[in-house]
């Protein structure tokens, strides 16, 4: 019988085969991460009942980690400055809910600690734990946007949508925009012209991804419009693989000023009549500015009949040292790019 088979063919064959491994590993971490969180919710649920109807106290908890311990030592999570983080963790989440709500329970025990240890309010911890799962972020990637207020700044943005956009894309595309953008990675002067700021994104394209959000995908950098026998020229295309469209982005060294709407509307024009094919939604344009005010974005917006949005971005001269160690590693950006992430659970 020969043994001889198609080199291309086994490769086809091994790269599903292997597709479908790390699926069923996948899936095995959630349940895995799940399960260890739902006995931790009891726990928590457990400990906070006995201080309460007991009047058991801090020995209580030493007693109970010595114990569990000895009883499971192959497992970690039983110290006991972990019990008192599951123990502040299930009193965070208590008021609102009986059990543990679902998006804190697809995200590993190290994000939850991480998640009550910096935020304050349970409606923003759950924004966080949600986004942890669609965006895919690591630990140090969750911390970065907790520090640089996230959830503050998404849908902030100014924008046109509800008008020139159909209701299921004017709800997403505005939850898609942020004000302000953070560009403290780029490390410029708040003096930087555009054209630096606009190189110096494009350098570093994978932390302007990242700043951007989901979706995203870099196009290029001055794209060419020939309109009649003029040539103009884009400072950055995108094209958004959600909202299925692509999106224009100006970038302004200074205050926003009205003229910037109109010449963005003419350039959304020529990249729909250009670029856009069928199944595509229509283009979308975002104007980034030192400041802008709401009035006159208000007005400039009114009468433009192409989606655009407004929103500031910040500048600093260099990242904090006590913030550069808590930067993202290049293989960091890169699994959160790509839409990964390790659901092992990490108990300490």
């Amino acid at each position: 019988m020969s043994e001889i088979f198609s080199d291309a063919e086994y490769k086809s064959w091994f790269a599903g085969l292997k597709q479908r491994i790390l699926t069923a590993r996948q899936k095995a971490a959630l349940a895995l991460n799940s399960s260890l969180l739902e006995v931790y919710w009891e726990l928590g649920k457990t400990i906070v009942s006995k201080e309460k109807e007991a009047g058991w106290g801090s020995a209580f908890i030493e007693t109970l980690s010595r114990d569990l311990g000895r009883a499971f030592p192959d497992m970690r999570g039983f110290s006991r400055r972990n019990l008192y983080a599951i123990r502040q963790w299930h009193l965070f989440y208590a008021d609102n809910s009986q059990f543990v709500p679902q998006p804190v329970a697809q995200i590993p025990w190290g994000h939850n600690r991480l998640i009550i240890s910096k935020v304050k309010d349970s409606e923003e911890a759950l924004w966080y734990a949600q986004a942890t799962i669609e965006n895919g972020w690591s630990r140090d990637v969750l911390e970065l946007k907790i520090e640089k207020n996230e959830f503050q700044r998404v849908g902030r943005s100014l924008t046109n949508f509800s008008r020139t956009l159909p209701a299921v894309n004017s709800e997403l595309a505005g939850e898609t925009l942020k004000d302000p953008y953070n560009f403290d990675f780029l490390g410029l002067e708040d003096e930087a012209q555009e054209k630096a700021i606009e190189l110096a994104l494009t350098t570093k394209i994978t932390d302007f991804l990242l700043e951007l959000g989901k979706g995203f995908s870099f196009v290029g950098r001055q794209v060419k419009l020939l309109v009649s026998d003029t040539e103009y020229f884009i400072d950055m295309l995108f094209y958004h693989l959600d909202l299925r469209c692509f999106v224009v982005i100006e970038l302004k060294a200074g205050k926003f000023k009205p003229e910037y709407a109109g010449k963005l509307n003419f350039y959304l024009s020529a990249v729909d009549e250009q670029f856009r094919r069928a199944g595509d939604n229509p283009s979308i344009g975002i104007i980034l500015c030192k400041k802008k005010d709401s009035i006159e974005v208000e007005y400039s917006l009114r009468d433009i009949n192409k989606p655009i949005g407004v929103s500031d971005y910040i500048l600093s001269q260099a990242v904090p040292l006590d913030m550069a160690s808590k930067l993202p590693t290049v293989e960091e950006l890169e699994e959160e790019l790509s839409g990964k992430l390790d659901l092992l659970p990490d108990p300490e």
